[in-house]
């Protein structure tokens, strides 16, 4: 059985963006199609859109817990209240842990957006030193904070 950062990370070393493959892993727990999320998240990868500003592993956690806790047409604002909570709650324990949330922070100033700045993201081997431990962290705050079990998809 794979748990569901297994499965996130199983879908970030095939080549899927951060944000997708963090969306990706609550698709069934949350009522949405995998196909979905992975088209939904995938231009919030490398700090949305390569531009390297909100780490997209954390966009695609306060996708999921949009998924799980947002507010839907007919519903009361708390659940608005409640997501925001949520998320600031996810973004406070992920810069606890990273330092930051920003992308460009995280891959020590590599320029995403740039042929060069990839070669030297590659080089530095930072997709397993920084962006596989970003992916795996939200898939673990998003459980806690949403109560999905951690246990197997």
């Amino acid at each position: 059985m794979t748990t569901r950062s297994d499965a996130a990370m199983e879908k970030f070393l095939s080549g899927y963006n951060c944000a997708q493959s963090v969306l990706w892993s609550f698709s069934d727990k949350f009522g949405l199609e995998p196909e979905a999320a992975l088209k939904i998240a995938c231009g919030f990868g490398a700090g949305i859109a390569r531009r390297q500003e909100v780490c997209g592993a954390v966009t695609g956690g306060i996708m999921a817990l949009g998924l799980r806790h947002g507010r839907g047409e007919h519903q009361e604002r708390t659940a608005t209240e409640e997501t925001y909570a949520k998320s600031q709650e996810l973004i406070r324990r992920f810069e606890a842990k990273h330092g930051t949330c920003n992308c460009r922070q995280l891959v020590e100033g590599c320029d995403l957006s740039t042929e060069e700045g990839r070669k030297v993201f590659m080089e530095r081997d930072l997709m397993n030193r920084t962006c596989k431990l970003c992916v795996e962290s939200v898939v673990s705050i998003v459980e806690e904070l949403t109560h999905a079990p951690s246990g197997r998809l």
